[in-house]
């Protein structure tokens, strides 16, 4: 007899492969917070709404309260204990901490996380809602009208916005001049 409430899954976590037998219903957020101790994932409201828990999959950006574990199989997570790479902070933490775009913290992983997808959106060339010219073959410019509609999914109860903009913006200069 199988038991077919649960199943086998493998994730490759901040770089690091596990194997996690989970009920089909758990979530990605629970997951990584139960079952791998990665706590710096948040949960906020539990509906997907304020984005406290956003994480990358594969490099796009999702909210894991809302993600099946059993829906990430096979998949690279990365949360935000996995950014930091060799002790070093990425240039949009290190700007998230320079420009204070944080107060209480509690949203800070998943706004992170969710700009460091956003980044690699734009660099893609991908539109959002607000830009000017859509075509794919032009990137768009990246100003903070911009930045508002690309993290709109991202909610701080603070309204640290101004400083999260401003990290953001400090970033993405510091990622054009070192690239």
């Amino acid at each position: 007899m199988t038991d077919d409430t649960r199943s086998e899954i493998a994730l490759r976590v901040n770089d690091v492969p596990h194997r996690l037998a989970v009920d089909n219903r758990r979530t990605l957020l629970d997951a990584l917070r139960d079952d791998l101790s990665l706590t710096g994932t948040k949960k906020g409201c539990d509906h997907g709404q304020c984005g406290a828990c956003t994480v990358l999959i594969d490099g796009r950006r999702v909210v894991s309260c809302l993600t099946l574990a059993v829906a990430a199989d096979g998949a690279a997570v990365t949360t935000i204990e996995g950014l930091a790479g060799d002790g070093e902070l990425r240039p949009i933490q290190e700007a998230f901490v320079r420009l204070d775009g944080f107060q209480c913290g509690f949203c800070t992983p998943g706004q992170i996380c969710s700009a460091v997808g956003m980044l690699a959106e734009h660099a893609a060339g991908w539109p959002s809602a607000v830009t000017r010219d859509g075509s794919p073959q032009r990137k768009p410019e990246l100003t903070e009208e911009e930045i508002r509609e690309r993290m709109s999914g991202n909610l701080c109860r603070c309204s640290a916005y101004p400083s999260i903009v401003r990290a953001i913006l400090e970033a993405s200069a510091r990622a054009a001049v070192a690239g």
